[in-house]
């Protein structure tokens, strides 16, 4: 790839690891990996809890890919064994393990999906029940043996369970243990993850130096916030864009978010630079979503697909029952006004009470996009299609200053 025919040094390879990531410990230690010269062993467990990738590992992946355009090994772990364990990492109770056949049959899909992101010639992929089911009673002791329970206490899920007596199996304090002889078992140089992941990533460190081995550099990635703006993307909480999901239904869910959730996502999620991201906050945010899943939807689909369905979405939602007789008003341009105020003054509520009802009930969308929060404010510079329930219409256009 382009970094690599340019053979930068390591300090312009860190810069570019650096973009993006929140944690990395260290960074001394990974300066001094690249300035010996041979590729890093980078790797990223997953696993298969369910049977799709969505854009939250995509943010992962990304990072994963940038390793490899450097240069260096990618080692994408599934976890197999450990999925049937059950990681309790930000929950406040057990995660119910999966059963064996469970796990596999999630996991066929995941080196394809992964792929459309990665590199296949540049990724080893492997399963960790690959030496996790070797390990004798004897080997697993002398795992445990090399880290303490008041340590694994220190874990913030782990410490809050304990404090509300809420009940911590014996179990759940292997899985960061074997996670960590991941990193042994493929002698890794970096590990990635969210920044969920963080304690079990640095057990990695700890249990390497155990058995001999230079510890792993630790880098955590930003979570991605789903659909509902509050959370973090998954499956569980139903707030995701799964990356084999048809691109008409991956080009509307997108075009769903926040405008100020965007910006985010177009940073975790394309390639756009922040001086081409800033030049984009200055047009009309409907254009720059537009944008957004159009590229997204382009990555994992193709070209030809993504036009297809940002012409289906303008036609289907955009336009949709949306009356051209619809009275205008005019706006100063550049004006920012709150939402529940914009009702008020279209008349399209009889008071700021009603209009903050409306809005809070999901009764209001701009430009074919539901908007919830009768506090959030909207800046006049473009078109406004204004809807309030499935009769009242209204359009905003600026209005120039003389």
């Amino acid at each position: 790839m382009s970094n690599q025919e340019k053979k930068l040094t390591p300090e312009e390879q860190l810069e570019i690891i650096k973009r993006g990531a929140v944690d990395i410990i260290e960074e001394e230690e990974l300066l001094e990996k690249l300035k010996r010269g041979k590729p890093l062993k980078v790797k990223a467990g997953f696993d298969p809890t369910a049977p799709d990738l969505h854009l939250g590992h995509v943010v992962l992946l990304r990072k994963l890919r940038q390793f490899q355009d450097l240069g260096h090994e990618v080692v994408i772990i599934i976890g197999d064994f450990t999925a049937t364990i059950g990681d309790p990492t930000g929950r406040n109770e057990t995660r119910p393990p999966l059963s064996k056949e469970q796990v596999l049959e999630n996991a066929k899909t995941y080196a394809q999906q992964a792929f459309k992101v990665l590199n296949p010639e540049k990724t080893r992929l492997v399963y960790n029940s690959t030496w996790l089911e070797k390990m004798t009673a004897r080997d697993i002791v002398g795992l445990t043996s090399k880290y303490t329970v008041a340590r694994m206490l220190e874990r913030e899920d782990f410490a809050k369970r304990f404090k509300e007596g809420i009940p911590i199996y014996i179990h759940e304090f292997l899985y960061p243990l074997f996670q960590a002889y991941d990193s042994v078992a493929v002698e890794a140089d970096v590990e990635l993850g969210g920044t969920d992941q963080l304690f079990n990533l640095l057990i990695g460190r700890d249990i390497q130096r155990e058995y001999g081995q230079e510890p792993q550099v630790c880098i955590t990635m930003p979570l991605l916030v789903g659909l509902d703006g509050v959370r973090k993307m998954s499956k569980s909480y139903g707030n995701y864009v799964g990356i084999t999901e048809e691109p008409e239904v991956m080009f509307g869910k997108i075009m769903s978010i926040s405008d100020q959730l965007m910006w985010e996502w177009y940073k975790l999620l394309t390639d756009f630079s922040d001086e081409e991201i800033e030049n984009l906050k200055k047009g009309h945010p409907r254009d720059a979503k537009l944008l957004l899943a159009y590229t997204i939807v382009k990555q994992f689909h193709g070209e030809e697909a993504a036009q297809r369905a940002k012409e289906h979405f303008l036609k289907t939602f955009s336009q949709r029952e949306f009356p051209e007789n619809a009275p205008v008003y005019e706006l100063p341009e550049g004006q920012k006004i709150r939402l529940d105020e914009l009702l008020l003054k279209l008349k399209l509520a009889p008071s700021k009470k009603e209009a903050q009802r409306i809005i809070k009930g999901g009764g209001l969308k701009i430009n074919g996009q539901k908007r919830t929060n009768p506090f959030e404010e909207i800046e006049i510079n473009g078109e406004l299609k204004i809807q309030v329930g499935k009769k009242k219409f209204a359009r905003v256009v600026p209005k120039k200053e003389n």
